[in-house]
């Protein structure tokens, strides 16, 4: 089955993301230093059929690439040559550390775990990568409270009236 890969670049570490084979979720796989993230990426792509790489790309505000965009086009131009069959794609990485964060917490991992950048890494290129699997699928990124039953969404008293 194919696997998208999702990638974080960063000048000294790389999250790497993977997705399950019918391309629905995305799980944070594992860091890798930057240096040796081409030699991961074909230990992996021998193991499993990797269908498409799905790179972050760093923005400002205005949606300008921002100054670590060079060192992704960099990665991009090692990342063709290593697979010239395997489509890239590139993903709005702006707000992933942030939102990679606030899942740590909402997930209950502690102050000092939060700490370890290789963790927000692997979790924001899943973040990257879901983003792009929910934009592709047309999908929506968050829980529409209107899809919700009623049953599930208002909480029933003792006497089974409800709240």
């Amino acid at each position: 089955m194919d696997r998208i890969i999702g990638i974080d670049y960063g000048r000294k570490r790389v999250g790497v993301a993977v997705s399950d084979p019918l391309g629905i979720f995305a799980s944070a796989l594992e860091t890798v230093q930057a240096a040796k993230i081409i030699e991961y990426l074909k230990s992996y792509s021998e193991k499993e059929h990797v269908s498409r790489f799905v790179v972050g790309m760093p923005r400002n505000m205005d949606g300008a690439p921002s100054e670590a965009a060079k060192d992704v086009e960099v990665f991009l131009k090692q990342l063709a040559k290593a697979f010239p069959d395997i489509p890239v794609t590139l993903e709005d990485e702006r707000f992933t550390s942030v939102l990679a964060h606030r899942a740590m917490i909402d997930g209950g991992m502690k102050a000092s775990a939060r700490k370890d950048k290789e963790s927000v890494d692997k979790i924001s290129a899943a973040i990257i990568l879901q983003s792009y699997m929910d934009r592709i699928s047309g999908s929506r990124s968050t829980l529409d409270p209107t899809l919700v039953p009623d049953s599930l969404s208002i909480k029933s008293s003792r006497t089974g009236r409800r709240k």
